[in-house]
């Protein structure tokens, strides 16, 4: 039988010899035209250098403050096309709405301001409808149905749903829902999914009140587009500038074509709109639409196999350090890509996973981490229902692999090779 230590060793040697390939890349490929491009001095990036605004490589994700993600070509391409021409933006909605209902199956559509300008249309749409003397009149509510119920406790997005005017009523279960609705429902907002949203969606149809599904992040996969339709969903909501790789400031709204209609009403171009400010370009309901029409096209599969190596080739490199863990899952609730958490003992490398993120983002190239940190949340936003007696979860440095482009996976696992052995090694000389 072998030996504890001649185990080791054995799983140590194979780590190593999966990396050699990848290591000795590194020592002989010219990695300086991806270098240059990741820190911002490559021809397509020197616009942000000019402003004294570094460029990086963004292993976070489809964070809107980190600019989303990268478009896609064909959504590029749509989008200069767009840009040459005047049209009429009412009637250029109401043909990509027609498109959008082809598309995903359901009776209309609409591209807003991102997510949260569909939450705001939508809550607006159902409160004043399509009748001019309330579109005129909101936010001031008075006299019309007003009452939002929010399955799950507040949002950091419901200030898009209150700046219509709509007072939130917070449920956190099917029962307490049923008992909320009353003649001042205006709404109902959930981002539930699975057998909890069609439970959710059985009581709005029961009590005639219509339900907005948020499912930002909900792209990949594509079938959500339709899914949603095929449940009986009232309204559902799509960010544009996430996973659907479309114009970063878009995003989708779905669903009853009165609704979407009454959307519409309440949304720029229409001056007096509370949606007024939420203003839409040509150019994004183009390359919105493109967005969508293109990632039916596309073979998810084979995607996820892409997004997969990018993440093994940084696991091999940083398996090679001693006590270095790694492991790459495809989260169930959103942003459904292949995603790497990377491990190591903390306490005894007197190295934290905020520490790693802070030595990565200040070196250069520079790169952004997922971690439990959240810059651009208010600070004193408070989701849900909290529970203070539960533990809080463990601080992960993780890596999304979507929103790496070709050859920063190398970069990155470089990099994050270099910061973590240099962090146990500083740990064992102090001991």
């Amino acid at each position: 039988m072998a030996s504890p230590i001649s185990s080791f060793d054995r799983r140590a040697f194979m780590k190593w010899a999966a990396a050699l390939p990848l290591l000795g890349q590194i020592a002989t490929q010219d990695l300086f035209g991806n270098v240059q491009e990741a820190l911002g001095k490559g021809p397509a990036s020197n616009v942000y250098r000019r402003l004294g605004v570094r460029p990086l490589i963004n292993c976070r994700g489809t964070w809107t403050y980190l600019s989303g993600s990268l478009e896609l070509p064909e959504v590029r391409a749509a989008q200069v096309e767009a840009a040459k021409h005047f049209v009429n933006v009412i009637e250029l909605q109401q043909g990509v709405g027609r498109r959008l209902s082809e598309l995903t199956g359901a009776e209309s559509g609409m591209v807003t301001s991102g997510a949260a300008g569909a939450m705001a249309s939508a809550t607006a749409a159902c409160i004043a409808g399509n009748d001019p003397a309330k579109i005129w009149q909101l936010p001031d509510t008075t006299g019309l149905k007003h009452e939002v119920v929010m399955v799950g406790g507040r949002s950091a997005f419901d200030s898009a749903i209150r700046l219509a005017g709509a007072k939130l009523v917070l449920v956190y279960s099917p029962e307490e829902l049923q008992r909320a609705l009353n003649e001042n429902t205006a709404m109902i907002y959930t981002t539930d999914l699975g057998d909890q949203l069609a439970k959710e969606i059985a009581i709005a149809k029961n009590a005639k009140v219509p339900l907005l599904l948020d499912d930002a992040a909900g792209i990949p996969p594509i079938e959500n587009m339709k899914l949603y339709a095929k449940m009986g969903t009232d309204l559902y909501t799509f960010s544009g500038g996430k996973g659907l790789m479309g114009p970063q400031c878009s995003g989708l709204l779905l669903g009853r074509k009165d609704l979407i209609d009454a959307a519409l009403a309440n949304t720029s171009p229409y001056e007096g709109a509370v949606c007024r400010p939420m203003k839409v370009g040509k150019e994004e309901m183009i390359g919105c639409l493109t967005a969508v029409e293109t990632w039916l096209k596309l073979d998810l599969d084979a995607l996820n196999r892409e997004w997969n190596t990018r993440v093994e080739r940084i696991v091999k490199l940083v398996e090679t350090i001693p006590g270095v863990k790694t492991d790459v899952q495809i989260p169930k609730g959103g942003n459904r890509y292949p995603t790497l958490t990377v491990t190591w003992d903390e306490q005894a490398w007197g190295f934290t996973v905020e520490d790693c993120a802070r030595k990565l983002s200040d070196g250069e190239p520079r790169i952004e981490v997922l971690t439990e940190s959240n810059p651009s949340l208010v600070a004193a936003v408070v989701e849900g229902k909290p529970n203070p007696k539960e533990p809080k979860e463990r601080n992960q440095l993780q890596i999304v692999s979507m929103t790496l482009r070709p050859g920063e996976d190398m970069i990155v696992g470089r990099r994050l090779r270099e910061v973590l052995n240099a962090a146990r090694k500083a740990a064992r000389a102090s001991s």
